[in-house]
């Protein structure tokens, strides 16, 4: 009759303990290389533009991923650019939509989220709870920044692709109401993009 090695059954059972730690390790760190980001796409008639969508602004991301899957600005264009400053889109294409936009959202400032270059904010009129409009939004040209907005409205994301395209929109040449004697359309989508896809300024480690 063979003896067992009871010494060598222990060592056995370790190693396969060992093993099996690896493995599991070993997942849990491939699922978090594949985690899945919401960013927001605007195509537009001078190229794309992704951005991320800040967590720190739950309502306003909310809101801005429902009216994108709705398709709500697909019929609409960047209606107000003015260089060194910000270039506009929304409800509807006038200066003075804000009364229609399908309903107003209440503000969640965050002094982590400035108006840099590339900062995508929420619009607004001059009401005093400075709720900002659903459908409205626009993005910061001035290279450096709009300090003097921060706190007063809304920044929700920020561009990390497609500043040159942001640059272009900036300067195309408008009329005296800041509206660009040609139309800039927008298809503006919401992606579900992995971290090693994405690289930016602000980076998937914003999650």
């Amino acid at each position: 009759m063979t003896r067992l090695n009871f010494n060598n059954y222990s060592k056995m059972n370790k190693l396969i303990v060992l093993v099996v730690l690896l493995i599991s390790v070993s997942c849990t760190n491939a699922k978090k290389e594949v985690k899945t980001y919401q960013i927001g796409q605007i195509k537009t008639t001078q190229g794309d533009m992704l951005f991320w969508l800040y967590d720190e602004t739950p309502a306003h991301k909310a809101s801005f991923i429902k009216l994108a899957n709705e398709n709500y600005w697909d019929s609409l264009t960047f209606n107000r650019v003015i260089e060194n400053f910000v270039i506009q889109g929304g409800c509807p294409d006038t200066r003075e939509g804000f009364g229609d936009s399908p309903y107003l959202i209440k503000p969640e400032f965050n002094d982590s989220l400035k108006h840099i270059y590339g900062a995508v904010g929420a619009g607004r009129d001059n009401n005093p709870e400075k709720l900002t409009a659903g459908c409205q939004f626009y993005i910061v040209h001035a290279k450096d920044g709009l300090p003097r907005l921060d706190g007063e409205y809304m920044i929700i994301g920020q561009v990390f692709k497609g500043l040159d395209v942001l640059n272009a929109i900036a300067t195309v040449e408008t009329d005296a109401g800041n509206a660009p004697i040609i139309d800039i359309t927008l298809d503006i989508n919401i992606l579900s993009l992995i971290n090693r896809t994405l690289s930016g300024p602000q980076g998937p480690a914003r999650s």
